[in-house]
């Protein structure tokens, strides 16, 4: 028998960083809200399968590769000895408490909690099968916000039922660290992923089908960080496709294609593969909706993130890209404002991206390459680490920092940075060009020294030359 629940003023399909943040705004502004999500506590694929696990597996690396680098200091640390069950455990130990506290969060704010699994019947009712097995539950609502996330991207030419063939989800579980380990694609998921298994002793090698790593990115920020990842990684295979895949008892057998391949034909041990995320716009009933969907699955929403239907929202990677979480929490509480008859909008002038390899790389705003794109008059400066004595401290003079600066009104357009903590530094650089700050109010904001910030700062110096560590003609107005 179908339980036909109260009405509820707003429900939110999808527990992740857009939905839980969607969900808790509305709470904040006094809405009766129900949150639908199949998980014992909110979070969504960033922290229980994603951003979190993640980062905190990249942490371990980190000084995995910083006790390596430490002998050129005159330290020597020895062979690390790495327990793997521990490992997992405190990775495991940070996913609960993150979760914990948005559970906790949840029901502080009194938000209803359905575990389910939501579709619509129309466009006022879900149809929500609960996770535990009691049944399907009928929930009318007044306003509805889609936040259904993404799922791993799968290759069907490519596809093979095997333990050793893994998607992000599953190399997070960390079950063991294989002597070789290929990762179909040079995406960011890849190359994080690729990053902790190296420093956990796996021969890493990436396949990549296009010309370079990150495509998308900032060349600049991009070669900075290959040159590190040929350091660390076995091989790194551009322009590259995998023709096919074969388990047998040594392990997979690969067979690469390409002008530049060397060997044609090579078996790994594990294999993961990260080509991407489809949106997950599929199974929820958007049929009996008037709701659209391009091509690709994303569901098409306005500036409010509004779809065809006047009271259903979407917001996160459901509704485009890019697919981030802190895209997905400002969309959610743009939604909500909208809801709350605000006079709102998301057009953010940057969405920072980071990428936590070693080195970080991290933009906002314009990309040298979008800038020329659309036939922009900007100025390119860069401030490179190796005259920043921070770094030199650090012993990462690798880096660089680069700001894309409009020639005429010298408006900061775009900020690029590559080098240990680029994730930091870029708030910096979105908080510049939201606040549509200039060349000259990055150059006298007094920094403080020595730190790796002052990288900003001093490569907006560059742009008048005036930077104190590197000299360049003057180009600017003033």
């Amino acid at each position: 028998m179908t339980e036909q629940l109260d009405k509820t003023q707003l429900v939110v399909i999808g527990g992740g960083p857009g939905g839980y943040a969607a969900a808790f705004l509305a709470a904040d502004l006094e809405m009766q809200v129900t949150l639908v999500d199949p998980a014992e506590n909110p979070g969504g694929v960033c922290l229980y399968r994603g951003c979190i696990p993640s980062k905190a597996l990249l942490h371990a690396a980190k000084l995995l590769n910083e006790a390596q680098d430490a002998a050129n200091w005159g330290i020597e640390f020895g062979e690390p000895k790495i327990d793997l069950s521990k490992l997992r455990g405190w990775k495991e130990k940070v996913v609960r408490q993150l979760t914990g506290g948005v559970g906790q969060l949840t029901k502080q704010r009194k938000i209803n909690h359905i575990r389910g699994k939501a579709s619509f019947i129309d466009t006022s009712s879900l149809k929500i099968e609960k996770v535990d097995g009691s049944g399907e539950v009928v929930l009318p609502f007044g306003q509805a916000i889609i936040a259904t996330g993404s799922r791993p991207a799968v290759i069907p030419s490519l596809a093979l039922d095997s333990p050793r063939v893994m998607d992000s989800t599953a190399a997070l579980a960390l079950e063991e660290v294989p002597q070789s380990l290929l990762v179909i694609g040079g995406g960011y998921i890849g190359l994080e992923l690729g990053t902790v298994y190296a420093a956990l002793g796996s021969k890493v090698t990436v396949v990549e089908m296009l010309p370079s790593l990150l495509t998308g990115a900032d060349k600049d920020l991009v070669k900075i960080l290959a040159k590190r990842l040929a350091e660390k990684f076995e091989q790194i295979l551009l322009k590259t496709t995998v023709a096919e895949m074969k388990e047998d008892k040594k392990g997979i057998r690969v067979k690469f294609a390409g002008d530049e391949v060397k060997e044609p034909e090579q078996v790994f041990d594990k294999v993961l593969v990260s080509v991407g995320r489809k949106p997950n716009s599929e199974n929820i009933g958007l049929e009996n909706t008037t709701i659209e969907v391009d091509q690709r699955g994303f569901i098409k929403v306005n500036p409010q993130r509004r779809t065809a239907e006047p009271t259903i929202y979407a917001i996160g990677d459901v509704a485009g890209e890019p697919m981030l979480a802190h895209k997905a929490s400002h969309e959610g509480r743009v939604a909500v404002e909208a809801i709350a008859g605000h006079k709102v909008a998301f057009e953010p002038a940057a969405i920072p991206a980071v990428v936590f390899t070693d080195p970080e790389i991290a933009w906002a705003g314009l990309t040298e390459a979008q800038a020329k794109e659309q036939k922009l008059d900007v100025q390119v400066v860069r401030f490179p680490w190796a005259a920043s004595g921070r770094a030199v401290t650090l012993d990462r003079t690798d880096g660089l920092t680069k700001l894309i600066i409009d020639s005429e009104t010298e408006r900061v357009l775009g900020v690029g940075i590559a080098g240990p903590g680029a994730g930091e530094l870029i708030a910096e650089g979105v908080l510049a060009i939201e606040m549509a700050a200039l060349a000259s109010d990055v150059k006298l904001s007094i920094h403080a020294h020595p730190t790796l910030s002052e990288t900003v700062m001093e490569a907006a110096e560059v742009f008048f030359g005036q930077s104190t560590h590197v000299y360049r003609p003057k180009r600017g107005r003033r």
